[in-house]
């Protein structure tokens, strides 16, 4: 690679959530919806298209817009927000993207020869006579469309089951012809919602949200969000209309129920809701998500992790990190950004949602579109910065760039709630100043946690490795 990948993937001032990655040719596409930076509502934003060559996952490229939010003629005044879409190649070679908005409940489609875009609508998925799915007296609201196409056929999964809403079953299944837009198959259900997922292996995991559909081998994974919104789970069939058996949870943007570093019931972030899917990408399969920032629900970056699968076909919960899509650990030298944190929480204010101001967050100063690096604002006492994972050789020193009114320190950890190896005194400054500590840091494969004691509230922009 060029340069070492991070998470979030993209660029710190871009904020595309809800990622669906797809392998086209010889890169690597992700289609999301766009929050805004200091958005009031989700996905405020046009579709921006982003990809990456297979063989580089840290060279990512801008394809600019790929469809605009008034590109619909049910929106030509451009006053509902373009949800999670999904796109799929048809049978004769176009790519096809599939989207709702959020006033509606219908699913609408747009067209490309290219996957880079740009896509024209096309049309409105609809029965044989004409009705749009979703409009037909019975058919449950459409949302978030997850799409797959196989010969002739293309499988539409769809739904929102709020909590506590017996009038949403769950997420739904329907069958398209060879046009992309007339159904083949009216809809059925595949996985329940949490008012009807009782004696059924998705209690506690029932679908909320975020349908998306994989094959791997003879198998179909639909990949979704829970009832309980932080995590993405799985359900397999040998049908891609099922039945559907629940399989486990890929990943949670608060890595609750990880216990290889932590109790399993501890978030070692501050979450929200989650949406994704996985790919394979030169042998390797990773899962797409989603994190929070800046306090709020509304400004959502993406995020990737390795997954892995066993002879079952199961897959093994990832753990958040920083170091993404690079293959392994970052090079424990040098600087880095502080944004690329997984870790960020509150030890006396265990937040598994964000929203709360007064909680740390990554930010950045500006308006949204604004190229300014971000930071983490909103430290005080007990808070924890957390960093996954470095290569460490010979690290004698630490460093941390700071600002903003504080006196204190940050302490210097290699584990969770391991103990202190050095601590980073720090001052109040109206610029950004570099601190550094010396100590000796464990070779091999390193995490690194920070947690400031002391009055005030730094910003933290940059930590850094010296031999």
């Amino acid at each position: 690679m060029k340069k070492q990948a991070f998470n979030p993937y993209l660029p710190s001032w871009e904020y595309i959530p809800d990622g669906e990655p797809y392998v086209f040719g010889d890169r690597v596409y992700v289609y999301g919806s766009h929050d805004f930076f200091n958005g009031c509502v989700f996905c405020m934003g046009d579709y921006m298209g982003w990809s990456a060559p297979v063989n580089d996952l840290s060279d990512w490229r801008c394809e600019g817009v790929i469809f605009p939010r008034n590109g619909d003629p049910c929106n030509a005044d451009g006053k509902m927000c373009l949800y999670a879409p999904d796109v799929t190649r048809g049978p004769d070679g176009r790519y096809y993207l599939y989207y709702v908005y959020d006033k509606v409940g219908f699913v609408s489609v747009a067209v490309c020869d290219s996957p880079a875009g740009r896509y024209e609508f096309l049309g409105y998925v609809h029965y044989k006579d004409g009705t749009r799915l979703g409009d037909r007296p019975g058919d449950e609201p459409q949302f978030d469309p997850g799409v797959l196409t196989e010969g002739d056929r293309t499988y539409l999964y769809t739904g929102f089951a709020g909590h506590g809403d017996k009038t949403r079953h769950g997420a739904m299944c329907t069958v398209l012809g060879p046009d992309m837009v007339t159904i083949e198959e009216a809809p059925v259900f595949v996985a329940p919602g949490d008012q009807y997922a009782e004696g059924t292996g998705f209690a506690g995991h029932a679908f909320f949200e975020a349908s998306s559909i994989r094959k791997r081998g003879d198998t179909y994974y639909f990949v979704y969000s829970s009832e309980v919104m932080h995590e993405l789970c799985y359900a397999t069939s040998k049908d891609p209309r099922g039945p559907f058996v629940y399989g486990g949870v890929i990943v949670s943007n608060i890595d609750l129920g990880i216990d290889t570093y932590k109790p399993a019931d501890r978030p070692a972030a501050i979450g929200g809701n989650n949406h994704g899917s996985i790919v394979e990408i030169h042998g390797q399969w990773y899962i797409f998500y989603h994190r929070q920032t800046n306090a709020s629900w509304f400004s959502r970056q993406g995020c990737a992790e390795p997954i892995f699968f066993d002879g079952e076909g199961k897959i093994r919960q990832a753990e958040i990190t920083s170091c993404g899509l690079n293959g392994g650990p970052l090079k424990g030298e040098g600087e880095y950004p502080a944004y690329i944190a997984c870790h960020l929480y509150d030890e006396k204010k265990l937040d598994l949602y964000s929203g709360d101001p007064a909680l740390p967050k990554v930010t950045q100063e500006g308006g949204d579109g604004d190229k300014r690096p971000a930071y983490i604002a909103g430290i005080h006492e007990g808070v924890t910065i957390g960093f996954k994972y470095f290569d460490c050789r010979n690290v004698r020193r630490i460093s941390v760039t700071c600002r903003a009114y504080a006196h204190g320190r940050f302490e210097v950890r290699n584990a969770y709630e391991g103990p202190v190896l050095a601590q980073i005194p720090i001052n109040s400054s109206n610029v950004w100043e570099k601190y550094t500590a010396e100590l000796t840091f464990p070779d091999g494969k390193q995490a690194l946690y920070l947690t400031y004691r002391g009055p005030g509230n730094p910003h933290l922009g940059w930590i850094g490795f010296e031999k």
